[in-house]
């Protein structure tokens, strides 16, 4: 590993250790490998067809069998109890009914395109009410509805939950959480009802999307698929590609897309610095540039410390009182720094060994990359979290 990139990039930031080294050195990886005109990236990892993508799923049931862990008797806990009694013919006033054994939540599922009736799709459970815990309960079953309120999958099954509870919580007693007991999952627990009607091709042509609109990638995709399918594609803009169907694969456009999304291609990787200033997470690009520059970081450490002190009355004094007098110490220190004269320097590993001369933590690079930006030395992107 080359020298310059020193001892010590093990830097903790507000309780977390990050290696910065092994970020910058993993985004370089990445935009080498996206980059690599050798193998390239398939056509399929870069877009999707226009038409064939996902619909959202949403519906509301009931969880039973929970151990007095369930809500607390809430009115529309019981008049759901009392309306699923209700289809088996037994009709109970909902303030007569006890609602600590089950819970009504909301469940949601992503279906794919092109999915048949009688398939199963995952589905995620979450509490509604007041419930502790969802451990142990089964979802009773729960029609699914798409945008349009139709219904297109039953979901019904024993729940997994990631997380639990324990103890009884309260003024008087201690619990333990771990996780979100609240939500939980059935794996393949929805039975899909019925079809999406999906349609891929129009006018003989079929469109991709990309998945990061840009302008070059969009170009080269269209660029690489003329390079199989001669005079076939078009790029509309940053993020469209029409695909003409060629003639002999009018009758079988399965066998096109396959081949198609086989294609590789050499995306465009932008000039980018993504900053995530809630867990002190840096990602660069190999493609940022930093024109001439000169920094200096220092930090300035303000301390406050308060202190109450008690002032006692002399002795055998006649009506004095101890009286509570606060003190307050405010420290003021700031670290030495001096500038240093940044080059122009045309690569992530120079960027990143040039402030590691600095001795800079995460934190600072983040402030320093912000405030290359404000001068017009950072030739990218900044993007901050």
């Amino acid at each position: 590993m080359p020298s310059a990139w020193g001892d010590n990039w093990m830097l903790g930031v507000g309780g977390w250790l990050f290696d910065v080294r092994l970020l910058l050195m993993l985004a370089c990886c990445l935009a080498g490998a996206l980059s690599a005109s050798a193998t390239g990236v398939k056509v399929r990892d870069l877009t999707t067809i226009l038409g064939a993508r996902d619909n959202q799923l949403v519906g509301y049931g009931l969880v039973a069998g929970l151990p007095n862990e369930g809500d607390r008797d809430p009115i529309y806990t019981k008049q759901t109890v009392a309306n699923m009694l209700r289809r088996f013919g037994i009709n109970v006033a909902p303030t007569t009914l006890s609602a600590k054994n089950v819970a009504v939540v909301m469940v949601t599922a992503d279906i794919p395109a092109f999915v048949q009736p009688g398939q199963r799709l995952d589905v995620e459970v979450a509490s509604m009410g007041d419930a502790r815990s969802l451990q142990g309960g089964v979802l009773l079953q729960t029609p699914l509805m798409a945008a349009d309120n139709k219904v297109y999958a039953v979901a019904q099954g024993a729940l997994t939950v990631g997380g639990f509870t324990a103890g009884p919580g309260g003024g008087g007693g201690a619990s333990v959480t771990k996780n979100i007991p609240t939500t939980a999952q059935i794996i393949g627990g929805a039975l899909v009802e019925q079809t999406i009607p999906t349609t891929i091709v129009h006018d003989n042509a079929i469109e991709l999307l990309l998945r990061n609109p840009d302008f070059i990638s969009a170009a080269r995709v269209a660029a690489a698929v003329n390079g199989v399918f001669t005079n076939s594609a078009l790029a509309l803009d940053s993020t469209s590609v029409r695909v003409q169907l060629p003639k002999n694969y009018g009758p079988s456009p399965v066998d096109f897309i396959a081949r198609l999304q086989d294609i590789p291609v050499s995306p465009d990787v932008p000039a980018r610095v993504i900053i995530n200033e809630r867990t002190g997470t840096i990602v660069a690009t190999s493609e940022i540039q930093i024109s001439s520059c000169a920094i200096s970081q220092g930090n300035i450490t303000i301390s406050v410390a308060s202190t109450l002190n008690v002032s006692q009355p002399p002795p055998f004094s006649n009506g004095g009182q101890p009286v509570v007098t606060p003190s307050t110490t405010t420290q003021v220190a700031e670290n030495q720094s001096t500038v240093v004269a940044l080059p122009e320097l045309p690569t992530v590993e120079k960027v990143a060994a040039a402030l590691n001369r600095l001795g800079a933590t995460p934190r600072d690079i983040m402030a320093i990359f912000e405030a290359m930006k404000q001068a017009g030395a950072l030739q990218a992107e900044l993007i901050i979290r």
